[in-house]
């Protein structure tokens, strides 16, 4: 389907200077190992799928690190190979294989406590992160996209209704909520923050977060947003009897399903070449997502440009498949531009056409489907890109799509609006 069929305009932001990486893949090593020689933890059981793959290392390294300060399996963690986290995400996903999985078991000890900001080293916590945020080891070669998410999830659950949830308290440290579909991942971040953390364990894991994403921002070319410290780590799962999922955003939720892998076109409305239900899909966005927290339509927007223009989608982590923009480790108005000037196609796994087209690797996993910016057999030299059904609503809904061409026309405008709407969603909640 085509939004638009547009020319698309030269990309007016400059790339970001090479700068030295520095490597905290050796320390976050170090950290899992010790870890698990030492504890004299008991934890609960849970299998673990075995995997003949270079990505067996990670998965035992993440479930190390999503609990309250650590976790450690039960299982026998294998000895952790100095290139553990770069074969992991240097092998690519295949769509004609099944995605790695795992569960995890958890044991808490060292519950954090309420940090004494006055005597928090920030400036060397920014020069840490910083440092570590380039890092040819994951992804695209930056920490900052998935950072950024870390931020955005543990803050995207406040509840303005009630004054639960928020980034005040860093619950997904915990089992119940490390363990929501929406946070699938996640635990790379936390793995990647968790050598921070012991270097300066005067911060709170809620404050390190979000000041990570921060630094994050800026070190991409994003805004450049005053921290306010001062968040205090739960201590244990008692705030998640007046928590529960479902309070971030599902990319497909209340649309219409397709009936199988090999015609996600069927669930198109052929009139407007929007997909079926999307109305639904809207109202959760706005209503039960945003609104709930306390934004506005604009808001929502210039979150949604902004922070879905860094990092890519992962089959193995939410069943979706591929970066949304061109370059997604930098800060620009890429994703509102492409939205609204680029082809569009609703794919599904079942599409293997994108194999032949060089882009098997926005083939989402079996029941997923999401757009994609290739045509069945038209070759183009364009990047691999997708979106998905929940960016879309953003050009299908009246309200939002004018916000969306103010954001495709004017970077700046949306650096500007994009900071001020991010502060507000990692404040919610603590206070200030």
């Amino acid at each position: 389907m085509c939004i638009n069929n547009m020319t698309k305009n030269p990309k007016t932001s400059s790339l970001l200077s090479n700068s030295t990486s520095v490597h905290c893949t050796r320390s976050v090593q170090q950290y899992c190992t010790n870890l698990h020689q030492t504890s004299n933890h008991t934890t609960e059981t849970k299998r673990v799928s075995s995997i003949k793959s270079p990505t067996m290392n990670l998965l035992f390294l993440s479930a190390a690190f999503i609990g309250t300060d650590a976790f450690v399996p039960t299982t026998s963690v294998p000895r952790l190979s100095s290139t553990s986290l770069n074969n992991y995400a240097r092998t690519k996903w295949s769509p004609n294989s099944p995605a790695p999985t795992a569960t995890t078991s958890f044991s808490p000890f060292s519950p954090a406590t309420a940090p004494q900001t006055s005597s928090v080293p920030y400036d060397a916590i920014r020069a840490e992160l910083k440092s570590m945020m380039d890092n040819p080891s994951w992804d695209d070669g930056s920490l900052a996209p998935i950072l950024i998410r870390l931020a955005w999830h543990s803050s995207g659950t406040y509840d303005a209704a009630t004054g639960t949830g928020g980034s005040n308290g860093a619950g997904m440290r915990f089992k119940t909520e490390a363990a929501d579909p929406e946070n699938a991942g996640l635990e790379v971040a936390r793995a990647f923050l968790e050598p921070v953390k012991r270097k300066f364990p005067s911060i709170s894991y809620s404050d390190l977060w979000i000041l990570a994403a921060y630094v994050g921002l800026e070190h991409t070319g994003g805004p450049v947003i005053e921290f306010h410290p001062g968040r205090v780590d739960h201590v244990d799962e008692s705030y998640w009897a007046n928590m529960s999922y479902g309070r971030l955003p599902a990319a497909e939720k209340y649309c219409c399903p397709h009936l199988d892998d090999s015609n996600a076109a069927a669930s198109l409305d052929a009139s407007t070449g929007s997909v079926k239900g999307w109305e639904g899909l809207c109202t959760h966005v706005r209503n039960e997502v945003f609104y709930r927290m306390g934004f506005n339509d604009q808001e929502i927007v210039a979150l949604l440009c902004g922070g879905h223009v860094y990092g890519r989608c992962h089959p193995n982590f939410s069943g979706y498949a591929g970066p949304w923009v061109e370059h997604p480790t930098r800060f620009s108005n890429e994703y509102a531009a492409d939205m609204i000037e680029d082809e569009w196609t609703l794919v599904s796994h079942g599409d293997t056409w994108l194999d032949a087209q060089g882009a098997a690797e926005l083939r989402p996993a079996p029941g997923r489907r999401q757009f994609v910016n290739k045509v069945p057999g038209k070759i183009d030299d364009e990047p691999n890109q997708m979106m998905l059904l929940s960016d879309m609503v953003l050009a299908w809904d009246p309200t939002f799509r004018r916000y969306l061409e103010v954001y495709a026309a004017d970077e700046e405008k949306l650096k500007d609006d994009f900071g001020k709407a991010f502060k507000k969603l990692t404040e919610l909640g603590c206070g200030f």
